[in-house]
């Protein structure tokens, strides 16, 4: 009887011989992101109240750090879709407030004396955010379906948002209480949009989103970035 030597023996290569996966993102920026949370969501609740996490870019920030410890294409890439172009628009309205010019009037709060500087310095995380993203998106790749995930997720919010918070025109106790989250109610804090009754309004509104905002941003983002490539 013959007996096969060793050699001659196909073995799969020994565990120690293959190249460990190398993390794509940095254990110290995973760190930060969630270090960033532990302080700003304890200010937040207790400045602006728990509906103000339904904001988008608020949504957006959690959903980022999560996406970075689990270094996930979809979850990066829906909040892309979700908030690069609005976060651009934020920061524009900044840049033109620095400047002593009013535009949109989306960070009028970031110049208000009643809240304290270390407060409004948190809310920096909307200029800062959508630089990460696009980085994040360099290292993990653009998963299509972000579009799709998003547009969930926000018409979720839109809806929490129309039946757990503030309308415009409503004076909360509190004046930093955020009315009007995600302009369900048109583009007005002082009073509620009269082009169309308001429960249309509602329903529409995730479409207009996903037409001006949500797809264009998709399709840049399919161009731009390589898709991940699954297992």
């Amino acid at each position: 009887m013959k007996y096969k030597t060793l050699k001659s023996i196909d073995l799969p290569p020994a565990s120690w011989e293959q190249p460990l996966p190398r993390n794509k993102i940095p254990l110290a920026l995973k760190w930060a992101g969630t270090v960033f949370l532990a302080v700003l969501i304890p200010v937040y609740l207790r400045v602006y109240g728990p509906t103000n996490f339904l904001w988008f870019c608020d949504a957006a920030l959690l959903l980022t750090v999560a996406g970075m410890w689990l270094e996930s294409p979809l979850l990066i890439s829906m909040c892309a879709v979700g908030i690069l172009l609005p976060q651009c628009l934020w920061l524009a309205d900044f840049g033109g407030n620095l400047l002593g010019l009013r535009l949109l009037g989306l960070t009028s709060y970031m110049f208000e004396p009643r809240l304290s500087l270390f407060t409004r310095g948190l809310s920096l995380f909307h200029g800062w955010l959508p630089l990460l993203l696009v980085w994040l998106l360099s290292r993990l790749g653009y998963d299509k379906r972000g579009l799709w995930a998003w547009t969930g997720l926000a018409a979720a919010l839109v809806l929490a948002c129309y039946f757990f918070a503030p309308a415009s025109g409503v004076h909360p106790a509190n004046p930093d209480i955020p009315v009007n989250i995600n302009y369900v109610y048109g583009f007005s804090e002082d009073r509620p949009q009269a082009w169309v009754s308001q429960n249309l309004y509602v329903m529409l509104w995730p479409g207009m989103l996903w037409l001006a905002v949500y797809l264009p941003t998709h399709l840049a983002l399919r161009k731009l970035f390589t898709p991940e490539r699954r297992a």
